[in-house]
């Protein structure tokens, strides 16, 4: 289904910017070969940060339970090492990267990954018209169950993982992908969605060709 190797990345945080000094709180990181995940790493992390009243609210994340996570000193090398040069995606996926290169940014490390795909942006161009593209409520469109509590940075890890997936099947049923390269995706986030399907029907073609050349006389 998939080329190569992608990993879906989610943080649950403390606020919406680290430039504003907000910190991680938690992180799922899910690998997904062809069309499952094979892989996970989930952590608590410990930033030495203060967790607002409504983040924990949101998340049932508590003071306590960061308190008593792995240090973000130990956590951040750990995940950097298992994303790899893998192509990395999340939903709203600028918002993670942000994080991502913040953090690693304290400890002096740069992330490694090759590629950021947005599965929030490919919905948008792959299944335009529907009524919310958040990730509860656009997965609940598509049929997409969350197995826990949304929020958790895992469960929603999960889903999005599940939706990047169904993208992938519905770009091989619609256009005859044989199977799809991350940087097929990372081209298409950057696509307007009204030329997308034409855009999509010229690299199937180009792809289909690819694999069976016309035979020389």
């Amino acid at each position: 289904m998939f080329e190569k190797p992608i990993v879906m990345l989610d943080f649950e945080t403390t606020g919406l910017s680290p430039a504003c000094g907000d910190r991680i709180t938690e992180v799922a990181a899910l690998r997904i070969v062809n069309g499952r995940v094979t892989e996970r790493f989930v952590s608590l992390v410990n930033c030495g940060a203060y967790i607002p009243a409504f983040i924990s609210e949101l998340t049932g994340i508590s003071q306590a339970m960061v308190d008593s996570a792995p240090p973000v000193g130990r956590v951040l090398p750990q995940l950097l090492e298992f994303i790899g040069s893998d192509a990395l995606s999340a939903h709203n996926a600028s918002f993670d990267e942000k994080f991502l290169h913040a953090e690693a940014e304290r400890l002096g490390m740069v992330p490694g990954h090759q590629g950021l795909v947005c599965s929030l942006k490919l919905s948008r161009r792959v299944f335009p018209g529907l009524s919310s593209y958040k990730l509860g409520l656009l997965s609940g469109q598509l049929g997409i169950r969350f197995r826990s509590a949304a929020h958790r940075a895992e469960a929603d890890a999960e889903v999005a993982a599940d939706l990047l997936i169904h993208i992938a099947r519905h770009l091989g049923q619609t256009y005859g992908f044989g199977s799809v390269a991350p940087q097929l995706l990372v081209s298409m986030n950057k696509l307007s969605a009204a030329k997308v399907p034409a855009w999509l029907r010229q690299m199937a073609d180009a792809a289909q060709l690819a694999e069976n050349p016309p035979q020389s006389a």
